[in-house]
């Protein structure tokens, strides 16, 4: 695929992070693989590329093995091989007391933050080693959360710590295959999912607060750059952040 930076994948590309992203590694010269659970959206996303951008939209559910599966076969298939992963599907719980959370929620929630994060690293992990050049490049998108809980968000905080897991483990046994991976953590990007911090939300000293955020179009620029290293160097943690949100001390 000579005139590409490389072939990218970024699931959750249908809106927030990883729409920006998507359109971030386009702008860049990458062919970019849409994934996400619905079409409509994934669509949408590929219209606001500029019109000589390469993509290619692939409805997928990554809490599912078979799903997942299509979609490393439709990548392979289209652009025979794979040198980046942005692995930022991601879903969240209401946010209730840990005794309130019922168990089909905190189910969904580790089937796509913990399961699903997995399922495609593990295919393109696949995909990485059997191409020729052998490598590329996993980013995982982790959170604040990775590492600094907020109250009632058990799942996703749990989720999260375990995507820490994943990523140390997938960079370690990348390294004999030329497989890279690193995380980002970010905090406080202005998408959908993050409306409520301008309105108030609670803290952990039981009060509420507003939370500034930052433009997301910041983290999509930093994961474009996690992206455009060498496979020799590596950023295996990086935090973005809104500088003036509650983390640091929290509070």
């Amino acid at each position: 695929m000579s005139g590409f930076t490389g072939i990218a994948v970024v699931t959750g590309a249908g809106s927030g992070i990883g729409r920006h992203t998507a359109l971030a590694l386009l702008d860049a010269g990458w062919a970019v693989a849409l994934a996400g659970r619905r079409e409509q959206p994934l669509q949408e996303t590929a219209a606001m590329a500029d019109a000589k951008a390469t993509t290619l939209v692939v409805p997928t559910d990554v809490t599912r093995p078979e799903s997942v599966d299509l979609l490393f076969a439709a990548v392979r298939d289209r652009f025979g091989r794979l040198d980046l992963l942005f692995n930022n599907a991601g879903t969240a719980a209401p946010a209730v007391p840990l005794e309130d959370l019922p168990f089909d929620q905190w189910r969904s929630v580790v089937d796509t933050n913990l399961s699903g994060v997995f399922l495609c690293a593990q295919g393109a992990y696949r995909l990485m080693k059997d191409q020729d050049p052998q490598g590329g490049r996993i980013i995982n998108n982790g959170s604040i959360a990775a590492r600094t809980p907020r109250p009632h968000a058990i799942a996703y905080t749990a989720t999260k710590h375990a995507v820490t897991g994943l990523t140390k483990s997938i960079a370690l046994e990348g390294r004999r295959h030329r497989i890279a991976c690193g995380q980002i953590d970010v905090g406080n990007a202005a998408t959908q999912m993050t409306e409520r911090m301008t309105a108030g939300i609670l803290q952990a000293d039981g009060t509420t607060a507003v939370e500034p955020t930052m433009d997301v179009a910041d983290v999509a620029r930093t994961v474009v750059h996690m992206a455009s290293l060498p496979l020799e160097a590596n950023i295996p943690f990086l935090t973005v952040m809104a500088t003036t949100m509650p983390l640091l001390g929290r509070g």
